[in-house]
């Protein structure tokens, strides 16, 4: 029956070049659109036939080219896919329903790769639903249908086909089965470029060259980058006192170029008595949240294309859609819930070393309301629950490692190495030094942190009460487990009484940059915020409500750590990237916060030691206790770190009851009797 629609659906595409009926315009829209997708039918077919992957490694690159050509900056300008300029062809109200028709049709290439012939099919009939929407109104009204059909045909079309999407994106992240990725890396020849095709996602330098680098690194370099990442997933089940040995199913997310790493890792992963999945980040509006990376991903081809679709759903979001969406994702669980119960959590490989990307806020693209920002903030907090109840967090753990990809400039093989020897750098020494800082700051009500050279920070962190010191203790001695590399201490803040503000000149979060960032803290909830991106100061206050705040109206202080890896600092300085440096290393290079759940989110009753044998008691806050009466109120499902560089940082102490204070950091040096050690990486700079 599928096989018979496509035929259908591939005929009428056809037809679409002959016919005139629909005017300018919207003709010429149709004809693009049509043109696109006889060309994702021919590679289906090729594919299928087994013709595709015989190309040279020439013409595959060309042909990935090809596929994603309308999207990539040089073309965007004049493609559908820009809402900008579809608006301006298309008119206000049309302009963004075709433009976001035209980008879902593009979320087809990777299914054609996967030979997903039901995928390409749905899509099909609904591009043609809504040309012949405009076929039947020019033939009986001699004009183009109304604004509010097209909203239907596209609301109706997700909502319809909501549940087999979810089902089957639950079952790539929990599933096994689902191998479509595994099998690229188990069974390619990963010395041949063309592997790297085989995905169905944009290939670019960075993809090719790293896997070309890795395919000549010495095998026992890339063993022992396998076993750090691997080994700081196993470490954080020990480190959070959960039992590994009830789990059976560990996810990785990845980047394409690097399944020399990915393959040892999995025979590591089953050593320890783990299956894999390999769930492939969202391009299409059923699954994808914003611009966040879900799964195994290469490279946008465009970011701004990509920025300018994060709020599609605005088309069509209402409460009655909210809950089906939660009602599929109930039952997609539940028909997985085996699985889910021994699913132990994602382990990531993130990249570092693009080129910072500051988004231009275009007004033709789709903008929640507020009303459905609310929708959406419930929505994600609802879902949060369902997952939780599926796979419990105080059962699942994670690890996070980077390294960088070759955009980083020349001397990325010296940059690679050096992260290598960053991710394997020796956690005893950073665990003694780091306890020194715990010790004294266990004495201490609360923190002051106070910015220099521009840096306008002025905050007081108040901690947690200790009731019995020689057992207990307020910050964790986080060393390579769950976030790699080495090198920090944290703590979930006492919100009351936390207060002032927070300021960085310039730093990258969520693949975003931001300048002269300003966040401002009344008993640890945010109150105002403001950046220098847009000489508009509403502009910049969207961007940050948007990306940091994820809708929001404020959001608690989760998390208050001091990084202490200024060997990741030296080495960010060194090469001239601090501004390229994932949140992940940055974090570690100077004292940051974190907006949003704490950083034992849903695993709170878990009670977990640091190596001197005291309980971590700061693992609540006055939101997150708040599960005990109401799941609604006590989560947000985001958590954003924020850093503040040594070189920006005028002091670091923490305050006893009676006012003595106590410090750790002074003008960017650790001044701390014991932590001298600290500063070696910092001596010259």
């Amino acid at each position: 029956m599928m096989e018979e629609r496509y035929e259908l659906a591939k005929e009428r595409l056809t037809e679409i070049h002959k016919e005139e009926t629909v005017k300018e315009p919207y003709c010429s829209y149709f004809r693009r659109v049509a043109f696109f997708l006889l060309e994702m039918s021919q590679i289906y077919e090729d594919i299928k036939a087994g013709s595709y992957f015989d190309k040279s490694t020439e013409e595959l690159r060309s042909a990935n080219e090809v596929m994603f050509a309308d999207v990539l900056p040089d073309l965007y300008e004049e493609s559908y896919a820009n809402p900008v300029y579809a608006v301006s062809m298309l008119g206000d109200d049309y302009g963004q329903i075709l433009s976001f028709v035209y980008t879902q049709m593009r979320s087809v290439i990777p299914e054609i790769f996967e030979q997903n012939l039901d995928e390409l099919v749905i899509h099909m009939e609904f591009f043609l639903e809504i040309y012949s929407s405009f076929v039947y109104s020019y033939a009986d009204q001699d004009r183009e249908p109304a604004v509010q059909q097209l909203k239907e045909i596209v609301y109706f079309f997700i909502y319809d086909y909501m549940e087999e999407e979810t089902v089957k994106r639950v079952s790539e992240k929990v599933d096994p089965a689902s191998d479509f990725a595994y099998r690229i890396i188990m069974e390619s020849d990963l010395s041949d470029e063309r592997y790297l095709y085989r995905y169905g996602e944009y290939i670019t330098d960075n993809q090719r060259l790293t896997a070309a680098y890795l395919n000549n690194m010495e095998p026992e370099k890339l063993q022992l980058m396998a076993d750090t990442y691997t080994e700081g997933y196993r470490i954080g089940f020990i480190k959070g006192n959960k039992d590994l040995s009830k789990k059976k199913v560990a996810q990785i997310v990845y980047p394409i170029g690097f399944e020399r790493v990915v393959k040892l890792a999995i025979d590591n992963f089953k050593e320890m008595g783990l299956d894999v999945t390999m769930m492939r980040t969202s391009h299409s509006i059923f699954t994808k949240r914003g611009t966040s990376v879900g799964g195994y991903y290469s490279e946008s081809p465009n970011k701004q294309y990509e920025y300018d679709h994060r709020e599609d759903e605005a088309l069509f979001l209402d409460k009655k859609f909210v809950s089906r969406r939660l009602e599929v994702q109930k039952e997609a669980y539940e028909q997985k819930k085996e699985l889910s119960a021994v699913h132990a959590g994602p382990a990531w490989i993130e990249v570092f070393g693009e080129t910072p990307f500051t988004p231009v806020l275009q007004k033709e693209a789709c903008q929640l309301s507020k009303k459905q920002q609310e929708l959406s903030t419930w929505y994600y907090g609802q879902l949060g629950q369902i997952i939780n109840s599926y796979i419990p967090g105080e059962e699942r753990s994670f690890t996070i490692i980077a390294y960088p990809i070759p955009e980083i400039g020349e001397e990325y093989p010296a940059i690679m190495d050096e992260t290598i020897r960053l991710n394997t750098l020796d956690y005893q020494t950073y665990e003694d030094l780091q306890q020194k800082m715990i010790d004294v700051l266990d004495t201490c009500a609360y923190a002051r942190i106070i910015g220099t050279n521009g840096n306008k920070t002025d905050l007081k962190v108040m901690l947690t009460d200790l009731t019995d010191p020689a057992k207990q203790t307020k910050f964790e001695n986080c060393v390579a487990d769950v976030n790699i590399p080495v090198g920090e201490v944290f703590t979930s803040p006492k919100l009351a009484g936390t207060e002032g503000t927070l300021y960085v000149s310039r730093v990258y979060l969520n693949e975003l940059e931001y300048t002269e960032l300003e966040i401002h803290v009344k008993d640890g909830r945010v109150t105002e915020y403001d950046c220098a991106n847009f000489a508009d100061p509403a502009e910049g206050k969207k961007l940050i409500k948007d990306n940091i705040l994820y809708h929001h109206e404020t959001l608690p202080m989760g998390e208050f750590a001091i990084g202490t890896n200024t060997t990741a600092y030296r080495m960010g300085r060194m090469y001239e990237i601090e501004d390229r440096l994932p949140i992940l290393i940055a974090e570690k290079t100077g004292p940051h916060f974190a907006f949003g759940d704490t950083c034992y989110s849903h695993a709170e009753d878990v009670a977990v030691y640091n190596p001197d044998g005291k309980e971590i008691i700061a693992r609540d806050n006055e939101i997150s206790v708040l599960r005990k009466e109401d799941m609604d109120k006590a989560y947000f499902q985001c958590h954003t770190d924020i850093t503040i560089p040594y070189d920006e940082l005028g002091a670091l102490y923490g305050v006893t009851a009676d006012g003595e204070e106590k410090w750790i950091i002074k003008d960017g040096r650790f001044v701390l009797p014991g932590t001298e050690e600290l500063n070696k990486p910092l001596e010259g700079m």
